[in-house]
């Protein structure tokens, strides 16, 4: 009898659950949201994630509040998002290294990307472009990669850290042209790039937001872009595929993501909020502007894009052998 008793107990309190769980899902958001970027203040994740907040608060009636966790090549903050409360008012920014390249660069990562994190949506992806200083004798890739050949190890490249995109395409480069350069890594992306301008590097693959402006400056010289086709942005700008590299192909992304194990009706939520905000047609036209593609879709088309990328970049950095600072 005591045992049918306890049993009906809970399956009495199971159901309780399950209803106020459904009611917090239904009423959702009923408070502010917090959404963690990865990266300092002032960056390029940073300023889209505020301009997307602004927006979503809007449609979601809500505000979300951006909360910069900086640190570990991203890590932190993604970590921070993988191990919060998954009931939808902890979200973050899920970036190109952090989601898709720091497991295997680091090996020791406390949370797994894929069973640690529920994809929300794709923000945006965007090319690279590998810029040379204006004076530079090298004008397109056969006159890198035959000057690299010629002196293996001399030439070099700037980034803005180890295993992030800037070097990580110089990387898959190296591996499909068959040569090698030497990698000076800095704290920043500008700061390579301020450093190349002034003459102390001979290249580096830099994000067209970045690079662009200096390119119609002539304070840089494009080589090519990272894309499959041209960009609108530097039509005379040849992609690696054109000229014999179709593999060098490589998109920076980033998208809104949530912990593992958030209810369906949230990220469905979160999904179409922020798909409605990414219609926006200033916020279009300024990431247009930027050279990158506009994002949205399904937290599962996503999840593959994430899958995909990651399976890749592990190949790219086992074969080079590359490793964390």
């Amino acid at each position: 009898m005591k045992i049918i008793q306890f049993l009906q107990t809970v399956v009495f309190y199971s159901a309780i659950f399950s209803i106020g769980s459904a009611q917090a899902q239904a009423n959702y958001p009923s408070k502010p949201i917090n959404l963690v970027v990865p990266y300092g203040a002032g960056g390029s994740a940073d300023s889209r994630s505020r301009q997307l907040a602004q927006k979503m608060s809007v449609i979601l009636k809500q505000p979300i509040i951006v909360d910069n966790k900086p640190g570990a090549g991203g890590n932190i903050g993604t970590e921070f998002v993988a191990r919060a409360t998954p009931d939808g008012y902890t979200i973050g920014m899920g970036n190109f290294a952090p989601m898709a390249v720091n497991k295997t660069l680091f090996g020791n990562l406390r949370y797994d990307p894929e069973i640690d994190i529920s994809p929300i949506i794709l923000i945006e992806k965007g090319p690279l472009v590998l810029v040379v200083h204006p004076n530079s004798p090298y004008k397109t890739i056969l006159d890198i990669v035959t000057a690299a050949k010629a002196k293996p190890g001399t030439l070099t490249f700037s980034s803005g850290g180890i295993g992030g995109s800037h070097q990580l395409s110089a990387e898959l480069f190296m591996q499909n042209a068959g040569i090698k350069m030497i990698h000076v890594p800095y704290k920043s992306g500008s700061a390579g790039l301020t450093d190349l301008m002034g003459g102390n590097v001979d290249m580096m693959f830099d994000q067209m937001y970045s690079a662009v402006p200096s390119i119609k400056a002539d304070k840089l010289r494009p080589i090519a872009i990272t894309s499959k086709k041209r960009s609108p942005l530097l039509p005379n700008v040849p992609s690696f595929a054109e000229v014999g590299y179709p593999k060098v192909e490589v998109l920076n992304w980033q998208g809104f993501i949530a912990p593992a194990k958030t209810p369906k009706p949230i990220i469905d939520k979160l999904n179409a909020a922020a798909n409605e905000a990414l219609k926006d047609p200033q916020l279009r036209e300024l990431m247009l502007s930027q050279g990158n593609e506009i994002g949205g879709g399904t937290p599962a088309e996503f999840g593959a894009l994430i899958k995909a990328e990651a399976a890749k970049w592990s190949a790219v950095v086992k074969a080079g052998n590359i490793k964390p600072e």
